[in-house]
């Protein structure tokens, strides 16, 4: 049967067919397909640059969170023609040599496209593709904060200050991203003359270092007996083949949380006290671009 609730709209220059806009992604909160097609549209400003020029890959559910979902890396089968693609080889989920072709998403247009395939997460890794459609050396790393019950929020805050003044040793300033999950992310700009595997090794030593100095705190083995109670610096989403959830992207989790760029303000009192600091909705990230801007960006010097 067709989809009464399908609609035809106009997007960056682009004529889409939208679909079933009353469907609930997100049960929890009855936050509708539309209303997620919304929230993209109006955050696409300050998310279009943090994801342009990089393959893209994406987590799909397409009956809601509360179902089933799936990684996708590839183009999406009955992808129309200006749709930007790259063919990358060698940088698969498993570093083989198999090709993938993924979309590249630059405009809006490409962005709404992806997003109508319940398309609720997006992910990048930290390289950019050249004009010639080849991989290029990171032009940032991340290093992911990732707590292991009961530790929280609070536990990666008061280590991200840590890692924050470790970088700030060597001259790199960091942004922090709650992750619209359990944890955070930290960003520091590269100028790309180090490779994927040199920015690899530089944030194992700091996950390293960090363990060393607070070895009941910080953990840098992913060995899941080590992390109760701690927060694992997770150096490896700076692996070439990785990807990391991309600031302003959505998560799949009850609630249509954010992965959201915060100031070290915000950090510092969540350091200070236990339930200062948690992860952000939709609607309170477009509130604060609005009041902020794109605070990604101009934290990311």
């Amino acid at each position: 049967m067709p989809d009464k609730e399908q609609i035809t709209v106009q997007v960056g220059g682009r004529r889409l067919r939208l679909s079933s806009l009353d469907k609930v992604l997100f049960p929890a909160t009855e936050t509708t397909k539309g209303e997620v097609l919304n929230y993209y549209a109006h955050v696409a400003a300050v998310l279009l640059p943090v994801i342009e020029e990089r393959p893209l890959t994406r987590i799909r559910w397409p009956h809601g969170v509360n179902d089933m979902s799936f990684f996708e890396k590839n183009l999406p089968s009955g992808a129309p023609s200006w749709l930007e693609r790259v063919t990358i080889q060698g940088y698969g989920s498993r570093g083989g040599g198999d090709s993938v072709t993924y979309p590249m998403v630059d405009d809006l247009g490409a962005l709404t496209y992806l997003v109508n395939l319940n398309s609720i997460e997006l992910h990048v890794p930290q390289w950019r593709v050249s004009s010639d459609g080849k991989p290029v050396n990171p032009d940032r790393l991340v290093i992911d904060l990732d707590p292991g019950s009961p530790a929280g929020l609070h536990e990666c805050a008061k280590v991200a200050l840590l890692v924050r003044d470790r970088l700030a040793d060597e001259g790199y300033s960091s942004v922090p991203v709650t992750s619209g999950s359990k944890g955070m992310q930290l960003y520091s700009a590269l100028d790309g003359s180090r490779s994927s595997d040199d920015v690899r090794e530089w944030t194992k030593g700091i996950a390293q270092e960090l363990t060393k100095q607070m070895p009941g705190d910080v953990v840098w083995k992913m060995t899941k007996s080590l992390r109760p109670g701690k927060v694992l610096l997770d150096w490896s989403q700076n692996v070439a083949a990785k990807t990391t959830i991309a600031p302003y992207s959505l998560r799949g989790r009850d609630r249509p949380t954010v992965a959201a760029p915060r100031t070290w303000d915000e950090v510092e009192e969540g350091a200070q006290e236990r339930d200062a600091l948690r992860q952000l909705d939709m609607d309170e990230v477009l509130d604060r671009v609005a009041e902020h801007g794109d605070l990604f960006a101009h934290q990311l010097t």
